[in-house]
């Protein structure tokens, strides 16, 4: 198994093909080449494996010719760690001096040109970190160069040598430079896209203050920053270029999974949902830190490249692999947000397929759609955007489960002031009605024996009667009945419409017995049921007792009548005399009686009106009292 897993890791860049051994090479005339040209099918090569060789002992071995038909081939990752030498052969056959540029076109460590004459071999250029190199060639001279190259230890080493005309110079380097493909192009465009999606969750996280969105960004920027330098870095050697290739492109790449597997677990609380997929994923991550590390002393402390090979390839077959495990479990357990990582996977997954097609099938077109790049670099944006819409679904739902849940304890905690405020008026009510309970069984019964014994004083001294004592009895009476009006008020037992109609009707006829004043009262059937609390029943009360108290006074009315009338959701109680009026101008004779009146139907929310009635209304004279209110207000 480990055979075949190293077979399908070899296939992925492509070789070179090892040909016959060349006696020499090819000579390529200087002066013939317009502004630059490709080497690689004059050039011999050979590989010091042990890289342990001296110059001299390098041109006795066997150099072997390039076969193939592109200008550019790769290097084997088993040769990435030997040292290249290259052999080309160049004629200047004109009768001046001639100078060009040779350029390796690979991504290297240390690059050197040599000079070999007869038996001497004196080196062209001592800048290791220069891609190019000047050549000088006398008049009608032949010169073979001997290129030492330490290769970069990364497994996209093209090897495309090129010579390049001394006035081209500045133009070559501009046009590596400057000039982007297709796919480049492309890569540029998903890097902007990138950075709008880590603006906008890196934004979400300043509000929310949620570490999901936070290693998404962390995720996201590492895959920015690999999409971007990709695209735009320059085809050529130079420090930071190659500290990013050899190093940096696989730190971003391990880093950025780590912050994946963070937000993954983050995302679907895999420590309270899914304990076992927790621990898998946190033994994941230190695993990866583990690669990390291995790698960082082979790429520093080492001179081989295998092992970093394999690691690399190792950590990338695994990341796909966990992005199946995704894809399996989401299909296997229903969770919405086990979807939105399963469709992102799902979309990397079959992308980097097509780009190992792509690899494997070593397919070589100028079309964007043939590239491996392209479908890569999709398939992380795309698993990226799914991770997107997943974290907004999940902020969407947990701010309506916040939501609700303000509302439940707001609602609760309404609950508990409402049933506070039952207990407290319920507390209150159970104290008046014992009030009203001592009033009636202790003041009552002690007027009643008061008014009692008056009456029967007053028997006993009916020849010689006593001024001081009917007023004693009369007092008495008066206060009986007050006391009464109190303690109906007071009891909870009495709070309905209906009571205080009926307990209004009582007491207006008896009022109005034995004083000449005919008293009419018209009270509609089917009263609605409903409560009407003690306060509102002693303040309509006493303002109809004000009223008919001011008619028999000062009035001088013979017929009242109470009307109560209900409309839609509305009763209105009328109270209606045949008497001289009120002068609305001249209101002494009442005192303060209107006042009190309007002020207490004021407190309790009910329309008070007072008028006179000419004889052109109903044909008679009057006052009018009118009480309103909606029955919703009770």
């Amino acid at each position: 198994m480990k055979r075949i897993i190293t077979l399908l890791l070899f296939l992925l860049p492509g070789y070179f093909c090892n040909a016959q051994v060349a006696a020499a090479a090819d000579t390529i005339i200087v002066t013939d080449i317009k502004n630059d040209r490709s080497l690689l099918g004059s050039t011999l090569f050979y590989f010091d494996n042990s890289s342990s060789l001296s110059l001299q002992e390098v041109l006795q071995r066997s150099f072997n010719r390039f076969k193939t038909d592109n200008p550019r081939v790769k290097i084997k990752p088993e040769n990435v760690s030997a040292t290249l030498y290259l052999k080309i052969l160049l004629k200047n056959n004109t009768a001046r001096e001639v100078s060009s540029y040779l350029n390796p076109g690979i991504y290297f460590t240390t690059y050197n040109i040599y000079r070999v004459q007869d038996q001497s071999i004196s080196i062209q250029d001592s800048s290791n970190h220069s891609n190019y190199k000047k050549i000088t060639l006398a008049p009608g001279s032949t010169n073979l160069f001997l290129l030492k190259i330490k290769p970069l230890k990364i497994e996209l080493g093209n090897l495309s040598p090129v010579l390049i005309d001394e006035d081209f110079l500045t133009e070559y380097k501009l046009t590596l430079t400057k000039h982007k493909s297709v796919i480049q192009l492309f890569g540029l465009v998903l890097s902007g896209v990138l950075l709008m999606m880590i603006l906008f969750t890196l934004a979400n996280f300043v509000i929310s203050r949620k570490k999901e969105f936070l290693y998404n960004a962390a995720y996201s920027s590492c895959m920015f920053l690999l999409i971007f330098f990709n695209s735009s870095l320059p085809k050529f050697s130079t420090p930071f270029i190659n500290f990013y290739y050899s190093y940096f492109d696989f730190f971003l790449l391990v880093t950025g999974i780590f912050f994946y597997i963070s937000f993954t677990r983050r995302f679907l609380d895999t420590r309270n949902n899914y304990a076992l997929l927790d621990r898998i994923l946190m033994y994941g991550q230190r695993f990866l830190m583990l690669l990390l590390v291995i790698f960082t002393f082979f790429n520093f402390f080492t001179d081989t490249f295998l092992p970093q090979y394999y690691l690399e390839s190792i950590m990338k077959v695994l990341f796909l692999l966990l992005g199946f495990a995704f894809i399996y479990l989401a299909l296997k357990r229903k969770d919405k947000l086990f979807n939105y990582i399963a469709a992102g996977n799902a979309m990397l997954v079959t992308f980097s397929l097509i780009s190992f097609i792509i690899l494997f099938l070593n397919i070589k077109s100028t079309k964007i759609y043939f590239t491996s790049l392209f479908y890569y670099n999709t398939g992380i944006v795309l698993e990226l955007t799914f991770f997107l819409l997943g974290l907004a679904y999940k902020n969407r739902t947990e701010l309506i489960k916040e939501i609700k849940k303000q509302e439940a304890l707001k609602l609760d905690a309404e609950k508990k002031e409402f049933e506070t405020q039952i207990a407290v008026i319920k507390a209150q009510q159970e104290e008046r009605n014992r009030i009203s309970a001592d009033m009636h069984d202790d003041l009552g019964a002690g007027m009643t024996t008061i008014s009692l014994y008056s009456e029967l004083a007053k028997g006993k001294l009916i020849n010689n009667p006593i001024p001081e004592i009917e007023k004693i009895s009369s007092a008495a009476n008066d206060l009986l009945g007050k006391m009464n009006a109190i303690i109906w008020s007071m009891s909870n037992s009495n709070d309905s419409l209906g009571n205080m109609i009926a307990y209004i009707r009582s007491y207006a006829l008896e009022y109005f017995e034995d004083t000449g004043v005919h008293c009419k009262i018209d009270i509609p059937e089917n009263l609605p049921n409903i409560q009407v609390i003690g306060t509102i029943r002693r303040n309509v009360f006493l303002v109809v007792k004000e009223a008919l108290n001011n008619i028999l006074k000062h009035a001088k009315a013979t017929e009242v009548s109470i009307t109560l009338v209900r409309v839609d959701d509305s009763l209105t109680l009328y109270i209606q005399d045949n008497g001289t009026g009120i002068n609305m101008e001249k209101l002494r004779q009442f005192g303060n009686g209107l006042k009190n009146m309007k002020k207490r139907m004021a407190d309790i929310g009910v329309d008070f009106t007072i008028e006179n009635l000419s004889a052109g209304q109903a044909g008679k004279n009057g006052t009018l009292i009118t009480i309103h209110r909606k029955v919703t207000q009770f």
